[in-house]
């Protein structure tokens, strides 16, 4: 079979033996897969990722040997391995979680040697993980699935008291996803911030209230403006709180992942800010502790969600409750890959591209 395949650093075209499912494992066509922003780090910093899956006690990637990336898919099932229950016909399209139930525990799709992600013309999946796709949702939304569970996760994780105002710094994909599940669960108002303006208008599309352009406003004082308390909350304060700005509490997303932006949160955060880190980044960064102890900051990193939150993304896709369309910015075949690699360092062009194998 064909694929997409990350090899001395760079991603290139070739032929690999199509997988056998083994016992409880299904063989499947990549119908779409999504470029993730980890992905384009894995490329630049695959090193690095070896280097903390060791400290972090996983299974590197062997960069001496080939890696099929993609762990964004929807596809269809073509047959099945030994011992099978069969639940669901051949022809059937499927999401899963990007992982695999093996004897030896379990393994991840998209960063392994042994198992190919979704640049490849077909995968191996588990059984017990797949979800039908509903409403016959097409494969290309079916596909951002993972990418929304992301964003589900991190605000299920932030745990939103009463009266907190989000806001939320980067609006590519992981951002995006963010600013949806903020409108699902009814959070307003939810401010935005990104320097690109296709990213603003598609944050305004997916649920963002306010969007700001960090050129010519700055987003914790355009945040301030829309956090003010009201007359009845002022007055209900001590009096040692009443002495600070009236302002409602904070909860700040992360969604850039590169050195120094965490020190920016830091800087322009208010006092007991809460700041969930939901951008990954791949480099050794610094931060002035003194600013968060001053400011009695709460830092939460995020990674991934539950199977639970993946399943209730795919169908809040399904149900047009997440437009998804509105995300997908182009669609390539695997000899497109790494030309969109490339692409997708331009946030004006392109916001999230899908890889149809087959195309």
């Amino acid at each position: 079979m064909r694929a997409a395949i990350f090899r001395n650093g760079e991603i290139v075209v070739g032929r690999m033996a199509e997988p056998t499912p083994g016992p409880g494992q299904v063989l499947v066509k990549t119908l779409a897969c999504g470029i993730c922003g980890s992905d384009l780090h894995a490329r630049q910093h695959a090193p690095r990722m070896v280097e903390m899956a060791k400290r972090t006690g996983r299974t590197p990637m062997d960069l001496s040997r080939d890696v099929v990336f993609g762990h964004e898919f929807c596809c269809e099932i073509v047959d099945y391995g030994p011992g099978s229950a069969r639940k669901l016909k051949p022809g059937t399209h499927v999401c899963s979680l990007p992982a695999l139930l093996t004897a030896e525990g379990i393994k991840g799709i998209g960063y392994s040697n042994d198992f190919v992600g979704g640049y490849a013309e077909q995968m191996i999946l588990s059984e017990p993980l797949l979800l039908e796709v509903p409403n016959g949702l097409a494969p290309e939304h079916a596909a951002l699935t993972e990418p929304l569970a992301v964003g589900v996760h991190a605000v299920a994780k932030a745990n939103i008291g009463s009266g907190e105002v989000p806001l939320v710094i980067g609006c590519g994909p992981v951002g995006l996803a963010v600013i949806a599940a903020l409108k699902i669960k009814g959070l307003h108002p939810i401010i935005a911030a990104d320097y690109s303006p296709a990213r603003r208008a598609l944050a305004a599309k997916l649920g963002a209230d306010v969007v700001v352009d960090p050129r010519v406003s700055q987003p914790y004082a355009t945040w301030a403006e829309h956090a003010q308390m009201s007359e009845a909350e002022k007055a209900a304060r001590p009096p040692f709180q009443a002495m600070l700005p009236a302002l409602k509490p904070a909860i700040i997303f992360e969604c850039v992942g590169v050195p120094g932006l965490l020190q920016q949160v830091f800087e322009g955060a208010p006092r007991d800010a809460r700041i969930v880190v939901v951008g990954v980044c791949m480099e050794s960064d610094r931060n002035e502790p003194m600013l968060g102890i001053m400011k009695e900051l709460n830092v939460q990193y995020v990674l991934g969600y539950t199977p639970d939150e993946f399943a209730a993304s795919l169908r809040l896709i399904a149900e047009g409750q997440v437009d998804a369309a509105a995300m997908v910015t182009a669609e390539v075949g695997i000899d497109g890959v790494a030309k969109a690699f490339a692409d997708l360092a331009n946030p004006e062009a392109h916001t999230k591209i899908i890889v149809q194998p087959w195309r």
